[in-house]
Parts: structure tokens; sequence; C-alpha cells
């Protein structure tokens, strides 16, 4: 008999879990038929970016791997402010081997000379492995007083803005690397394509079903992770 209520009580806080986490579900799910998670993967990338004064140091930080779509986009917008600041260094944060061709951070700078940037303007910073570490890092190479361009994924801006600030940076400009909306129509007429017609409801002309939805979905995901780095960072002081 004890084993029997011992089970059923795990049951039912089973059968419990699973019924709020549906009812978390729908709201997520409803909540991507909205424009605030839109507003709020803006708000991590926007809050604390801004370009008060002429840069002296272009940090890039790395993302991923590279080829990847953070240190593609990251890099576009690091040579686009260097080619405009001809005489701005720029340190590429990344970890890795800088004497292996293949490394990560040694891609990241061929892809900064494929865009136009002098080789010369080009460093590194290999070591720093979070953001913390890497502001850390940083200030063993760059005066805090020196007029930095902080350059990163638009999720990651706030954090690494707050970071900077606390290892003891005093003049910090900011760019979020975001991404731009295409401006081609992607509307199509389903009856125009052909196959099984029926119960299926055309999409053609519905952008919020097609993408939008999805798009709030991966930035609901994003926004989570984000907001759990900065409590995890604010926790232990370092921001």
């Amino acid at each position: 008999m004890r084993n029997h209520s011992k089970i059923s009580k795990i049951f039912v806080l089973f059968r419990n879990f699973l019924a709020v986490m549906g009812v978390f579900f729908i709201l997520m799910l409803l909540l991507a038929f909205t424009s605030l998670p839109f507003w709020g993967y803006y708000w991590l990338g926007s809050s604390l970016s801004e370009v008060t004064r002429k840069p002296e140091i272009i940090v890039l930080l790395g993302g991923s791997g590279m080829p990847s779509e953070s240190n593609l986009m990251r890099s576009w917008f690091a040579a686009s402010a260097a080619n405009k600041c001809t005489d701005c260094k720029v340190l590429i944060v990344m970890p890795g081997d800088t004497t292996d061709w293949n490394s990560t951070p040694v891609c990241i700078k061929y892809e900064l000379i494929t865009r136009g940037v002098n080789p010369d303007q080009i460093s590194f910073e290999p070591i720093g492995t979070n953001t913390r570490s890497q502001a850390i890092e940083c200030l063993k190479h760059i005066s805090k007083s020196t007029s930095i361009l902080l350059i990163t994924s638009p999720e990651n801006m706030r954090r690494t803005v707050l970071s900077f600030r606390k290892a003891g940076f005093e003049k910090i400009n900011a760019i979020p690397a975001f991404e731009n909306a295409s401006e081609a129509d992607f509307s199509f007429i389903d009856r125009e394509l052909g196959g099984r017609r029926g119960l299926i409801p055309d999409v053609g002309n519905n952008m919020q079903v097609r993408y939008q939805v999805w798009t709030h979905l991966k930035y609901e995901i994003i926004i989570a992770r984000e907001l759990a780095a900065l409590a995890y960072y604010w926790l232990r002081g370092w921001i």
C-alpha cells in the first residue's frame, strides 16, 4: 500500500508538471504571434549600444566557428567600421591558435582582409573564453581610458557592454550585428504552384505564419538564454 501511495504521488506530480509545461508552451506559442519577442531581442542589442565618440580600437568578439552566421555577421560589421575609421586598430577577441592558418581567429582575420581591412590594423586576443574573461584580457592590451568600439551579436551586446564597464573600460561604443530583412516580396499564390489541394490552407501571402512566428519562437529561446546569462553574471558580480 505504501509503494502504491508513493507511485500515485509521483504520477500526480508528473501529471502536474506536464500540465504546467503544456500551459507554458501554449503561452510561448501565443506570444510568438505578437511583436514582443522581436522587441525583447531588439532591447538586448540596442539598450546599451551607441557610438558617442570616435573609437581608437575596434573590439570584435568572436562567436562560434568559422564560417558561421555569428562570426560572419560580426566580421561584416567590424570590416565596415574599420573601413570608415582607417586609423583604428582591430582586436579579434577569439580563443584559438593564432599560428594555425585554419584556426577560427586567423580565419576571421582573413575574412576582414577580404573585406578591405589593412592586415597591419589587426591583432589578436586569443585567451579569454567567456565575456568576463575576454574583458579582463582586453584590459591587459588596452588602456581603460582608450575609446573602444565593441562588436558582437545583438543578444550578447548588453552583457558585453556591462562586462567591459565592470572590468574598468571608461569609453565604450557598441554596434550590435543585427541582420537586415530582405527587401524582396516572398509572397506567392499557392494554386499556381500545383500540388495537392483540399483542407490545407493557402499561406503564400501570410508572412506571419511562414516566417514571423518561427523567428519569434527562436527569439524567445535566445532571450531566455541571455536573461539567464545576465542573471548569472549579476550574481557573480561580473556586471
